[in-house]
């Protein structure tokens, strides 16, 4: 893998300004595809959810899905979009064997949304207006694997194999106007913005919006300009990233590799980068293509759709709040602050908080593991807290048994960390482990007697009235019983055998 020249992201905000443009992709959570019949189902065997319209046969018509056409409505109108009152689908021509059709029916000229915006909130609460030019429907195509290689990519890789499970899933494509003014925050806008898609899409009920199953992903493009000019220079576009913080790294490093080039004179080049999430690099994929090189053209077999003011309104009267009322809403129920309420949406948990209330942990529990345990771990691992996988039940699990003394918070993280190594549920991991709180005075009386005897000063000391010098004593309990005991009883049993009254 070839290693491109940067510059320091400081250096080259002093002397460029970045405009940035994204195409997200919104994968449909219809139970057909968007032009057949076949089931819409992701993690089935392969080439098992096809049918003869999706492998583009002689003779097969399409017939367009009349749910995937509703909730690309309801996307367009979430982003503040015009719908447009007549549309139609067109042919997007290119070969590739993960394109069975050879052509990708998609819309070009005639959008079924268009024209508007959405406001993105950043870490600070600054807001920043993302105007939209266009979300349109099309399908998906399959899915490559690329077999025998270093890298898991066609460069190197001995054979290929076809997945055509997901060729002709319904997609929505949500095309940017030119983002500008961002400057040095454009990686943390990049985030923010697609992170506000997500959740619209999912609050919304059209999409799973399980970035790591591709459900959402993102064409980030990036170009830059010296300060002060008005035209804009050349872009690239890094294509598929499917998580929020590989979207603000790509966005920062194509900064970084883009100011390089013009630093050396060289012009940078129109192309399709491929993000390295190991390396947080991208490489070359090939030149980009323009709408002409498609040669797009309506797509004869579909007839023009026509959505009607009263289905729009109708479909409009079923949206869900808005994301901003939605933190509003939130917030003042869980009781949380300002700034710990912008800490749980910029880290990316504000879903997995909700679901975790509603199966039954208070808010402060909630946000204290996801924003504690969860986060931290996702930090380590360098990935988005939803990649970890844990499920609200596992962390209302180990919280109940944390309130019921059957375990304490160190075990319970040892336990969450069996969890995410997959040993099974909390209950099992605390059995296997042999991981549990002891409370019988027994075996605590003995670890408090030995702890007494060699500290025999710290005694003298508690016996004087320095009942916080107590720790020490817990703490040798606590080492002598590998962290299983009840610190609570400990601390009973040694005021007791010491004579002392609890303060």
């Amino acid at each position: 893998m070839s290693t491109d020249t940067i510059l320091s992201f400081e250096e080259a905000m002093e002397k460029y300004d970045p405009v940035l443009g994204f195409e997200v992709h919104v994968e449909l959570n219809t139970k057909t595809k968007m032009f057949s019949s076949a089931p819409n189902v992701f993690g089935d065997e392969p080439n098992t959810n096809v049918n003869e319209v999706d492998l583009g046969m002689p003779g097969v018509l399409p017939v367009v899905n009349k749910t995937a056409i509703e909730s690309s409505i309801k996307i367009g109108l979430a982003l503040n979009c015009k719908i447009a009152e007549t549309c139609r689908f067109a042919r997007k021509q290119y070969f590739y064997p993960d394109t069975p059709k050879n052509f990708q029916t998609s819309q070009y000229d005639e959008p079924i949304a268009y024209d508007g915006y959405l406001d993105v909130e950043l870490e600070d609460g600054t807001v920043f207006r993302v105007e939209i030019e266009r979300a349109h429907m099309e399908e998906d195509a399959g899915k490559l694997t690329h077999m025998g290689g270093a890298t898991g990519r066609i460069q190197g890789a001995d054979f290929s194999l076809v997945d055509y499970n997901r060729a002709g899933v319904p997609l929505v494509e949500i095309v940017t106007k030119p983002i500008e003014g961002a400057g040095s925050r454009a990686p943390e806008l990049a985030k923010a913005y697609v992170a506000a898609v997500r959740e619209i899409v999912k609050n919304l009920g059209v999409s799973d919006a399980k970035m790591e199953r591709g459900n959402v992903r993102c064409d980030a493009n990036v170009s830059l300009r010296p300060h002060g000019r008005e035209r804009f220079g050349i872009r690239s576009e890094t294509k598929n990233v499917n998580s929020l913080r590989a979207v603000e790294h790509a966005v920062r490093y194509e900064i970084q590799r883009h100011a390089a080039v013009l630093d050396s004179g060289e012009p940078v080049i129109q192309e399709t980068r491929h993000w390295h999430e190991d390396t947080r690099t991208t490489t070359s994929g090939r030149a980009k293509s323009d709408a002409d090189d498609y040669r797009y053209f309506p797509e004869p077999d579909l007839v023009p759709m026509v959505a009607s003011r009263e289905w729009v309104e109708e479909l409009r009267a079923t949206l869900p709040e808005p994301p901003a009322e939605r933190h509003k809403r939130l917030k003042a129920d869980w009781g949380y602050s300002d700034l710990e309420f912008r800490d749980v949406v910029n880290a990316g948990v504000l879903d997995e908080i909700e679901e975790t209330i509603a199966a039954g942990a208070s808010a402060s529990v909630a946000r204290k593991w996801w924003m504690g345990e969860i986060v931290g771990r996702a930090k380590a691992a360098d990935v988005d807290p939803g990649q970890l996988g844990v499920q609200p039940a596992t962390i209302v699990e180990l919280a109940q048994m944390v309130e019921a003394g059957k375990i304490n918070n160190k075990m319970a993280a040892q336990v969450l960390d069996g969890v995410l190594a997959g040993e099974g549920t909390p209950a099992e991991i605390v059995e296997k482990r042999g991981l549990a709180v002891v409370s019988d005075d027994g075996p605590l009386l003995e670890a408090i007697d030995a702890a007494l005897a060699a500290q025999p000063d710290v005694a003298d000391k508690i016996r004087g009235g320095k009942v916080q010098a107590i720790g020490a004593i817990v703490g040798g309990v606590m080492k002598a019983t590998r962290g299983q005991a009840d610190a609570g009883r400990v601390r009973e049993l040694i005021l007791e055998k010491l004579g002392v009254t609890a303060q």
